[in-house]
C-alpha cells in the first residue's frame, strides 16, 4: 500500500465517544485507510457497509434496543459508505452517546447526505477529514522525487486515482472512463431532486473545456440548454460529490477587480481528460497551461488539507484582463503565484496587484521548481 499522509493526521484523534468521519471521492482509498486505522487498534472490528442492501435495511430507523445486540462486545466499529444509510446521523449519534467504549470510524463518498445528516446530530461528537486522490508528495515519499518527477506528464494526463497509479497506463483509460461516466457521482444520480442526470455530463464537459477560465453560469447554461439557476445547483452538487471545486476571485481594493468571479477545477486531471476524451501527450495538447494550472492548484489543496494549513484561496483578475492564477490569504498575508508549464517562459506579477496589495509575496511556479509549492 502507498502510505497516505492523512493517516498520521487522523490517528491522534481516534478515541471513544468521538466519531472519525472520512469523506472523499469514490475509489480514492477511504476503505483501505479506515481498514489500516481500525486494525491498528488491535481489536475485533464490526464492519458495516451502506452498499449492502441488507445492512441498509437493518440500520434504517434502528433503535437503541436493536443496536445493543448488533454491537455486542465490539470496541471498534466501521460504517462504510454511510451516505447510503437512511438517517445515518441519528444512528451514529446513538452509537457515540450510548456506546462510549466504541471507537467509531465512518466513511462517505459524498458529502451531500452525510454532512447534512451528521452536522446537527454529531455536533461535538466527531472529527471530519477528507481524503483525495493520491498526491505528488505521497508518491515522492513512496518512490523518490526523481522517479515521480519523471512521471509528471503521465500524472497530468491520467491523474492520481490509486488504481490508475498502481495499474499503469494500460487500464487507466477504462477506469477513468467508468468513473467519469457516473461511478464517481453515483450517489448524486440517486437524488430525487436530480431531474436530468444527462445534464450532469453536459455541464462537466462544458466545465472541462473552460478549464483555467472564469466560469459564468449563464454562459454554461446556454451551452447545455438549461437555466443558470439549474446549472449553479448542479455544480454545487458536483462540488459536494468531490468532482469539482470552485476558486473565487479576490476583490478588496481596486475598482476594476472582478468582484464575483469564479474558476472551477477538477479534483483529478485524469477525470477531466476522460470527460473530454483527450489523453493526448502534453506535446500535442492545446490546453497544457490550463492542465498544469489545475494540477498545481489541486496538489496545493491536498498539501494544505493534509498539513492542517488553512488559507483562504483565490484567483485575481481585473476588467482589463490582468490576472494572477492563484492567491492564498493566511492571517492577512497574501501570497501570489503565477503558473508556467515552460520554465523559460517569462512571467511577472501585475504591478496593479502589487500596488493594491503591498507586502504580498509573489512567485512563479513551473515544472522545475514546483516541489515546495505542492509540499514535496
Amino acid at each position: 500500500m502507498i502510505p497516505r499522509l492523512l493517516e498520521g493526521q487522523i490517528q491522534p484523534f481516534i478515541s471513544p465517544k468521538k466519531a472519525i468521519v472520512l469523506t472523499g471521492p469514490r475509489q480514492v482509498g477511504k476503505t483501505t485507510l479506515v481498514t489500516r486505522l481500525a486494525n491498528g487498534l488491535e481489536q475485533p472490528v464490526l464492519w458495516l457497509t451502506g452498499d449492502d442492501p441488507a445492512i441498509r435495511e437493518a440500520l434504517s430507523g434502528i433503535s437503541l434496543a436493536q443496536l445493543k445486540p448488533l454491537i455486542g462486545n465490539y470496541k471498534v466499529m466501521v460504517v462504510d459508505e454511510a451516505q447510503r444509510l437512511t438517517n445515518a446521523g441519528l444512528t451514529l449519534k446513538l452509537i457515540t452517546d450510548h456506546f462510549p467504549e466504541v471507537h467509531l470510524l465512518v466513511t462517505g463518498s459524498s458529502s451531500l447526505d452525510i454532512a447534512a445528516q451528521t452536522k446537527e446530530s454529531l455536533t461535538g461528537r466527531k472529527y471530519d477529514f477528507t481524503l483525495l486522490p493520491l498526491s505528488f508528495a505521497e508518491m515522492q515519499a513512496y518512490h523518490g522525487r526523481l522517479t515521480e518527477h519523471a512521471l509528471l506528464e503521465q500524472r497530468l494526463i491520467y491523474g492520481y486515482y490509486p488504481e490508475v497509479v498502481t495499474g499503469g497506463v494500460e487500464g487507466a483509460v477504462r477506469l477513468l472512463t467508468d468513473l467519469s461516466e457516473g461511478l464517481m457521482y453515483k450517489d448524486l444520480l440517486m437524488l430525487d431532486q436530480l431531474k436530468k442526470p444527462s445534464l450532469i455530463v453536459k455541464i462537466l464537459q462544458a466545465l472541462a473545456l473552460q478549464l483555467g477560465q472564469e466560469v459564468q453560469y449563464h454562459e454554461v447554461a446556454q451551452i447545455v440548454g438549461a437555466d443558470p439557476a439549474t446549472v449553479e445547483r448542479y455544480i454545487d452538487l458536483l462540488e459536494q460529490s468531490f468532482v469539482v471545486f470552485r476558486l473565487p476571485s479576490l476583490s478588496r481594493n481596486a475598482r476594476n477587480e472582478i468582484k464575483k468571479g469564479r474558476k472551477i477545477y477538477f479534483y483529478d486531471t485524469g477525470i477531466r481528460n476522460a470527460i473530454i476524451r483527450n489523453f493526448n501527450p502534453m506535446a500535442l495538447r492545446q490546453d497544457k497551461g490550463a492542465l498544469w494550472e489545475n494540477f498545481l492548484i489541486v496538489e496545493r489543496r491536498k498539501r494544505n488539507l493534509y498539513s492542517g494549513y488553512g488559507p483562504n484561496m483565490y484567483f485575481w483578475r481585473t476588467t482589463s484582463r490582468q490576472e494572477i492564477d492563484y492567491i492564498e490569504d493566511y492571517g492577512g498575508k497574501l501570497s501570489a503565484f503565477e503558473f508556467k508549464w515552460n520554465p523559460e517562459t517569462s512571467a511577472q506579477i501585475p504591478k496593479a496587484f502589487l500596488a493594491a496589495y503591498p507586502g504580498s509575496d509573489p512567485a512563479v511556479v513551473h515544472r522545475q521548481n514546483f516541489f515546495e509549492f505542492v509540499g514535496a
